[in-house]
C-alpha cells in the first residue's frame, strides 16, 4: 500500500513513533476502527474508558475491536503507565502523565472556540454555523495547547447530536492522518499558537441542565431536545411530578395566545401534544415517562389538559 506521497506503508518505517491511544465513547471508538488499517503498527496500547453518564459508551466495542485485531487493550482501572513515546487522547476526560510535547488531544471544537467540556453539545444548543475537530499538544492549562492541525464542517439545523458526532467523526479522521502520517514517518509535529483573544469556554453540563425552560422560543427548546438526545440521556420536563424525557420535538405553527402559559399544551395534532413556548410551539412526538428506571411511553396520552414545568 501507498499514500498520497509515495511512501511504502507494507512495513513500519524504522523512525516511526510508538503511540498509546486512550480513547472512550463513539468518537474513540471510530477514530480506531478508521485508522487502524493504515496505522495500527504504531498503537502499542490502547487504554479505554467508560462514561456511564450516556446511554451507550462504545466501551465493548472499542474492546472487541482490539481483540479482533490483536492490539493490546487495557481497562483505565488496570492501566499502569505509558510505555510508548506519543500518547493520543480521543474523547478522555481524566488527566494523563506524559511530557506535553509527546501528548496529542483530539477536542471536539475549531479552538479555541469552545475549549473545555462537551464542546458539541454546547455549540448545537448555542446554534453554532460550524463544527470541527482540532489536534493539540499537550498544556498545563485544559484544550490551550498549540494546534496541530484542524478540520471543520458546516451545521445545518435541524441536526441531532447523533447525526452531528457522525458528521465530526469526518473531521477526526481528517486531522488523524495529518497527525499519523507524522508520526508513522517520523516527520516532525509543527504546530501553532492559539489565538487566545479569540478563545472562549464550553461549561460541563449535568442533570439540571437537561432541564427545558420553556420560557425559551420554540426553536431554541428544539435544539435543546435535539443536543442532548441519544447517547445522552435526553431533555427533561417535569409531567404530573414525574420526569418525563423527550426526544423528539418539531416547531409548530405559532397562534395570537391571550395568556401565554408556557408549558402547557394547547393543542392535540395527530395524538401528539402542541407546547405553548415562550415565543412559538413544540410538538412532542417522542417522549416517555422516566419511572424508577423504566421508560413509559408518553402516548396514547390519558389526558389533554397538560402542563409541563
Amino acid at each position: 500500500m501507498t499514500d498520497t506521497r509515495g511512501r511504502d506503508q507494507k512495513s513500519r518505517p524504522s523512525q516511526a513513533k510508538s503511540i498509546t491511544l486512550f480513547l472512550m465513547t463513539e468518537k474513540g471508538y471510530e477514530f480506531l476502527k478508521e485508522t487502524a488499517t493504515k496505522y495500527k503498527s504504531l498503537f502499542n496500547q490502547v487504554v479505554v474508558g467508560n462514561d456511564k453518564s450516556i446511554q451507550k459508551d462504545f466501551e465493548d466495542e472499542i474492546i472487541n475491536f482490539c481483540d479482533k485485531e490483536n492490539i493490546d487493550c487495557v481497562k483505565k482501572a488496570n492501566f499502569k503507565e505509558v510505555a510508548s513515546e506519543y500518547v493520543i487522547a480521543i474523547s478522555w476526560r481524566w488527566l494523563i502523565k506524559h511530557p506535553a510535547e509527546k501528548l496529542i488531544v483530539f477536542h471536539d471544537s475549531p479552538l479555541p472556540k469552545y475549549r473545555g467540556f462537551a464542546p458539541l453539545v454546547n455549540a448545537l444548543i448555542n446554534g453554532e454555523r460550524e463544527m470541527g475537530v482540532t489536534a493539540i499538544f499537550g498544556a498545563t492549562d485544559f484544550d490551550t495547547g498549540d494546534i496541530i492541525a484542524q478540520s471543520k464542517s458546516n451545521i445545518a439545523y435541524p441536526i441531532t447530536i447523533t447525526e452531528a458526532i457522525r458528521l465530526n467523526n469526518k473531521n477526526y479522521l481528517s486531522c488523524a492522518e495529518l497527525v499519523l502520517d507524522k508520526l508513522l514517518y517520523g516527520d516532525e509535529i509543527k504546530a501553532t499558537k492559539q489565538v487566545e483573544s479569540e478563545s472562549s469556554y464550553s461549561v460541563w453540563r449535568d442533570e439540571d441542565d437537561y432541564r427545558i425552560d420553556w420560557s425559551k422560543q420554540s426553536s431554541d427548546i428544539r435544539r435543546l431536545i435535539d443536543a442532548v438526545g441519544f447517547p445522552y440521556k435526553g431533555a427533561s420536563t417535569l409531567f404530573d411530578g414525574k420526569l418525563l424525557r423527550i426526544l423528539k420535538a418539531e416547531e409548530y405553527l405559532d397562534v395570537s395566545i391571550e395568556n401565554r402559559h408556557y408549558g402547557k399544551v394547547l393543542f392535540v395534532s395527530e395524538g401528539k401534544p402542541v407546547v405553548i413556548c415562550g415565543k412559538g410551539m413544540l410538538k412532542i412526538t417522542e417522549a416517555y415517562i422516566d419511572e424508577d428506571g423504566k421508560q413509559v411511553s408518553l402516548f396514547p396520552l390519558l389526558k389533554f389538559r397538560i402542563r409541563f414545568i
